[in-house]
């Protein structure tokens, strides 16, 4: 079943970098800002934003808080430097505990998800400060998996003005990276929002992004029923019926304006 995430990497450079150099011409704005977390999505956006607009066009910004791990901060940092493009280093850890504060909560006792999710939105906040003051856009960083799955921070990382890489599979981004020449360890390293220490995007969703992205082909782009997709990939109905309930879950995040008629 290799062949159902093949895809012509070239064509699609091609035109996501059309793509890219439109929105901003068409908005008038200066250029683009990313952050940038030392993982694959928010390289190979990065990397396309450079092929689009030039490097002297792309700002990227790391956003570490006091929880990061020096790891993911030196990622970051090499992503910028081999893309040549200028960062800047914010420390969004003040802000996240001013946060936790109002709520009568600290830093070490506050629950981890609220406060994973505050951190994803302070980030948003700051690419957005960023980019109204500078007159840039910001490039969201998601991929086609985490979409349908709704892994990702409602208003936070799941935000953006633009997003390269929304119709890209998690694999396909990785076979993506590699072809555009990242660094052996960014391409392969283990996704991860980076919330809290030793969060892996694979150990929360209980799968392989090898396995969630060939059912997701299947029944999602091909319109296989999930007995159809169990049998073909030889997995439980069990693993399809899980998937299935993670995007019936995250619709509301796929579709955040919801009206009420009068």
């Amino acid at each position: 079943m290799e062949d159902l995430l093949a895809f012509d990497e070239k064509k699609a450079i091609e035109s996501v970098t059309t793509c890219l150099e439109d929105v901003m011409m068409k908005s008038g704005a200066r250029g683009y800002v990313v952050g940038i977390s030392g993982g694959i999505d928010s390289a190979v956006t990065a990397s396309l934003l450079v092929k689009a607009v030039g490097r002297d066009k792309v700002v990227g910004l790391i956003m570490p808080e006091k929880e990061t791990s020096e790891a993911d901060i030196d990622d970051a940092k090499t992503v910028a430097e081999h893309l040549g493009i200028r960062y800047e280093f914010i420390d969004i850890t003040p802000v996240v505990e001013n946060l936790l504060r109002l709520f009568g909560d600290d830093y070490e006792t506050a629950p981890r998800v609220p406060k994973g999710n505050v951190k994803a939105r302070v980030r948003m906040v700051t690419l957005y400060y960023y980019a109204n003051k500078n007159n840039f856009l910001v490039a969201a960083t998601g991929d086609k998996s985490e979409f349908l799955l709704g892994y990702f921070t409602k208003w936070g990382d799941g935000a953006g003005d633009v997003y390269p890489i929304i119709n890209l599979y998690k694999t396909q981004v990785r076979r993506l990276g590699a072809y555009l020449g990242l660094p052996r360890k960014i391409v392969e390293k283990p996704s991860s929002p980076g919330l809290w220490p030793g969060q892996t995007a694979e150990g929360e969703l209980g799968l392989s992004y090898e396995v969630v992205d060939r059912v997701l082909a299947l029944i999602v782009d091909r319109g296989a029923r999930p007995e159809e997709a169990a049998s073909m990939l030889g997995v439980s109905m069990d693993i399809v019926n899980s998937i299935l309930e993670k995007i019936r879950r995250g619709e509301h995040k796929r579709s955040p304006f919801k009206f009420c008629k009068i």
